[in-house]
């Protein structure tokens, strides 16, 4: 529990360096987001990836009507259900309409006063590096009262402009190792994003879930971020890291994927049961984080550009699978319950693998009886058709720019 004095000290200070902030590049998200009266603004993403940032920039010229709280502060530690009061009182003496609270997860009960500053007319708006901590207590007291988006690093799009590149191959190769966590793009210091990993792995997991083995935590970890792109399987590594259980690498995995560090692709099937009993392939959430954190020591150019695509479909589509049915291909993006993308990645084409990779694809879209298929190269340009199907070639550069 805080004091008046301290709470309001503590408001005050964040607000001065939270509103003094610089607003940097303006995010794509934001053409997504409106802050309304009736709903609570839930945005979820991976540490550092610009949420507050984000929030910044949905204030716009609102800020003298906006208060903003960051529940990790160190010195908001003592923060209990009764301090809300006492938050109350600050908010009417400020006379603001928008509040903007980071990681609140952390009190426990706080949904009940997210909804009552819905009832009294507020617009709220709730940032989080934890999915499901969030989602948990969303589909209680909130339910049909939120609005979730999530925040991933730069785009490809948002890449070029932060650094103010041109469209072409050059700046895909620089976006395939740096990634697009803005700090780091700032400092360009390795060190920032294996900082980044340590503090998701101690503050987002560890402590909040109560793992002891932090040592077998971060071994899972590097290697997930060290093998994107390829089938993973919680019972074949349940020895690799000395487990007790296949049910508490699962834990892990779910505990990683809700914090955003990796992604877990699961094989396309209309049958739940046979997505659970297929393996599922991981991705990261940025290549940087690929370039200074696995221990792959080779440039491993097409794991790359199949993780950058699927970022770029994780963005846009609310479902994205592996397709492997007679062939594999590697992406099947759903939208609305039909296929709106199906695409195969395929860093440089050549007489060795071009009618592989062309086997798939059209096994894929003679599955889902599409006509229209993409293979997304590094820099190549082309167009087939085979058996009644339009097979288009596209570089990167041209399908993300």
């Amino acid at each position: 529990m805080l004091s008046n004095n301290q709470l309001t000290e503590i408001v005050e200070y964040q607000n001065v360096y939270f509103l003094g902030k610089k607003i940097g590049l303006q995010r794509e998200k934001l053409e997504e987001i409106t802050l309304y009266e009736s709903f609570v603004l839930l945005i979820t993403g991976v540490r550092r990836a610009g949420k507050s940032t984000l929030l910044l920039q949905l204030l716009n010229d609102n800020k003298d009507q906006s208060l903003f709280l960051n529940f990790e502060d160190p010195r908001l530690a003592g923060f209990e259900l009764p301090d809300f009061q006492k938050l109350d009182v600050i908010i009417r003496e400020k006379n603001v309409k928008n509040l903007f609270f980071d990681e609140i997860q952390i009190v426990e009960g706080w949904e009940l006063y997210v909804r009552q500053k819905l009832d009294e007319g507020f617009k709220v708006a709730v940032t989080g590096s934890n999915a499901t901590l969030l989602s948990r207590e969303m589909g209680t007291k909130l339910t049909g009262r939120n609005l979730p988006y999530e925040l991933f690093p730069f785009s490809y799009r948002e890449f070029l402009e932060f650094k103010n590149l041109e469209n072409n191959s050059s700046s895909v190769e620089e976006y395939m190792t740096e990634g697009g966590f803005p700090e780091f793009l700032n400092l360009d210091n390795g060190l920032v994003l294996q900082r980044l990993l340590v503090d998701v792995l101690n503050r987002d997991i560890a402590v909040r879930y109560g793992i002891r083995d932090i040592n077998s935590l971060q071994q899972l970890a590097i290697y997930l971020i060290s093998n994107i792109g390829k089938p993973i399987s919680a019972n074949k590594l349940k020895d690799l890291f000395g487990l007790k259980s296949v049910s508490a690498i699962a834990d892990y995995f779910s505990h990683l994927e809700n914090t955003y560090l990796v992604q877990f692709l699961p094989k396309f099937s209309y049958s739940l049961k046979t997505q659970v009993r297929n393996p599922k392939k991981v991705y990261v959430v940025d290549l940087g984080l690929f370039t200074h954190a696995s221990i792959v020591f080779t440039d491993e150019l097409g794991r790359r550009l199949e993780n950058m695509v699927y970022l770029h479909l994780r963005r846009k589509f609310p479902e994205v699978y592996y397709f492997n049915d007679k062939k594999e291909c590697d992406f099947i993006a759903i939208k609305q319950g039909k296929p709106a993308e199906i695409i195969q990645v395929c860093y440089d084409l050549n007489q060795d693998n071009l009618q592989r990779e062309i086997a798939g694809l059209l096994d894929a879209l003679n599955y889902f009886d599409e006509e229209r298929g993409k293979i997304i190269t590094f820099n190549q340009k082309d167009r087939f058709e085979k058996d009644g199907k339009i097979i288009e070639v596209l570089p990167f550069h041209e399908f993300a720019g």
